[in-house]
């Protein structure tokens, strides 16, 4: 995933949802899909369908975590034959890699780190309908042909289960001007698991982002000593599905 540094051409549909809006890209993935920002405070989402996660299953999500936690504001939702798309109120703030903290790396990660406690501790997992647990991952990968390990078909013992971000890098989280994490977006694979799962992955992607050392920052922040078998069988499971 990266910020857009070129022109980005405007699929037709993103174009027929945002109206009279002027359009930003700022940001697309490693499948295609791209982010857009209007100049009336929507983020449209559009990409091409993917079994991994689909942008229905994201907007169920965020309509849920809404009762609990800051999320964006479902506003459209829609697919075709080939593609989907999302839209969705801005919400203020800036990601975690705003060119902004990403020359303040030490503030950012340890808001990332304290964002994802609060929402690991406000999201009710006797409520959620979604599972992201080992087993479901795993049957996921294969209907996308992906042949998981199978040493990593058990994994360590849960240690506390929670309503998991699902994509807890540290671009999904939003943070105040004070430097604060204040919303989470990119929420469609959310679902009970492990807190590891979550925060193996939030962890390991503070070196994509800022560079080595801010690990055990960003795990600190949330509130744990690092649990390095945990942490080991999630990043492994994370690039194995």
């Amino acid at each position: 995933m990266s910020i857009p540094v070129d022109d980005v051409a405007v699929p037709d549909r993103v174009r027929e949802l945002a109206g009279s809006a002027a359009l930003t890209p700022v940001w697309e993935n490693g499948i295609g899909g791209l982010t857009f920002r209007t100049d009336d405070e929507r983020f449209l989402k559009w990409g091409p369908r993917h079994l991994e996660a689909s942008m229905r299953a994201e907007a169920e999500r965020l309509r849920w975590a809404s009762a609990w936690a800051l999320v964006p504001h479902v506003r459209d939702q829609g697919e075709d034959g080939t593609h989907e798309w999302l839209v969705t109120s801005a919400i203020p703030g800036r990601s975690a890699v705003d060119p902004y903290w990403i020359e303040r790396p030490e503030i950012a990660v340890r808001a990332v780190g304290s964002a994802l406690r609060q929402l690991h501790d406000a999201l009710p997992v006797a409520e959620c309908p979604w599972s992201w647990s080992i087993e479901d991952r795993i049957a996921n990968a294969a209907e996308r042909g992906i042949l998981v390990p199978e040493h990593l078909h058990e994994g360590p013992p849960i240690d506390r289960l929670v309503v998991c971000h699902g994509d807890a890098c540290v671009p999904n989280t939003l943070l105040d001007d004070a430097g604060r994490g204040i919303a989470h977006v990119d929420l469609a694979a959310l679902g009970t698991a492990d807190r590891w799962a979550d925060i193996a992955v939030a962890s390991m992607s503070t070196g994509w982002n800022y560079g080595p050392g801010y690990e055990d920052v960003l795990i600190e922040a949330y509130g744990v000593d690092p649990d390095r078998e945990r942490l080991a069988y999630y990043r492994d499971l994370w690039d194995a599905t």
